[in-house]
């Protein structure tokens, strides 16, 4: 009964900004939302349902970059993704820093191999990058 409440719950608050939903299986479900009602998404998940903030991935798809933010809801088993997709060349997001401090190293590292912006991150210097790096010059983007 939670998963379907949490699924629905997700949905009801996305409204016009849910793009896609995927129920892979009983355990992993998948959300393409809007990036404005990113933050709003993940306060929900994180605040209400208890679910963990897990990590986030982003991959280069040519004419964008997708960012998938995992989130764990652990007393059922439930693996929530978020999934945003950030159009070529405006790869801007808001930062979930001041929902969570665990989104500030990955939100560092995909700033760093995808160039992705994160409005409002406090410290987006370089994580894995020498300091010296060439300014634009993204190790995971395709072009």
């Amino acid at each position: 009964m939670k998963r379907e409440s949490i699924i629905e719950n997700i949905k009801v608050r996305s409204g016009k900004d849910l793009v896609e939903f995927t129920d892979k299986s009983k355990n992993r479900v998948y959300f393409t939302i809007n990036k404005k009602i990113l933050p709003q998404i993940a306060k929900y998940l994180f605040n209400e349902e208890k679910a963990r903030f897990s990590t986030a991935s982003g991959v280069d798809i040519r004419n964008a970059v997708e960012i998938l933010y995992h989130f764990s809801v652990d007393d059922i088993g439930l693996y929530i993704s978020l999934r945003v997709i950030l159009e070529k060349p405006n790869l801007e997001v808001d930062s979930l820093l001041g929902l969570f401090k665990c989104a500030e190293w990955i939100e560092m590292e995909i700033h760093e191999m995808l160039g992705v912006n994160f409005k409002g991150h406090e410290n987006p210097k370089h994580l894995l990058l020498k300091d010296d790096w060439p300014e634009g010059n993204y190790p995971l983007r395709r072009d």
